[in-house]
């Protein structure tokens, strides 16, 4: 038996809110590896924001490349793996990039208060929205095998 996801499946459940961890490739270290909010629409680029000025930017606009995994806490367990390449790193907007993933993480409230308590004087100045072509998938559903439910 087979517990790997379909294509809807596996995009589905990337589309839904997670915390992905991704990884980036490091001369001569393990890599980066750390968590990030995202948002994907299923056959889209996957995409998140940072600081332009983060070890996470520079690593990325070097590496050109990534691995991402999300995953649920309770069993049955269930995870997406994908290799992904940078198709774009450009200046983030906060209305268009920033509060709509404050949004779909915290909630309109709390998103709103975050955005304001973290945005400084300047805005969004400093912030960059990286979007990611995904390329190689790896998934495995427990459910299919545990039945959960």
């Amino acid at each position: 038996m087979s517990l790997a996801m379909s294509t809807a499946e596996r995009e589905a459940f990337l589309a839904d809110v997670h915390v992905a961890v991704i990884s980036i490739p490091e001369p001569e270290r393990g890599g980066l590896v750390i968590p990030i909010w995202y948002d994907y629409a299923p056959g889209g680029p996957l995409w998140f924001v940072t600081d332009a000025a983060s070890r996470k930017a520079r690593l990325l606009e070097r590496a050109g490349c990534l691995g991402i995994c999300v995953q649920t806490e309770q069993p049955p367990y269930k995870y997406v793996s994908v290799e992904g390449s940078v198709r774009s790193i450009e200046p983030a907007d906060i209305e268009r990039d920033t509060r709509p993933l404050a949004h779909r993480y915290l909630g309109r409230e709390m998103g709103d208060r975050y955005i304001e308590a973290t945005r400084g004087g300047g805005g969004d100045v400093g912030s960059i929205v990286v979007r990611v072509d995904l390329r190689r998938w790896l998934s495995v559903d427990y459910d299919k095998q545990f039945g959960g439910g």
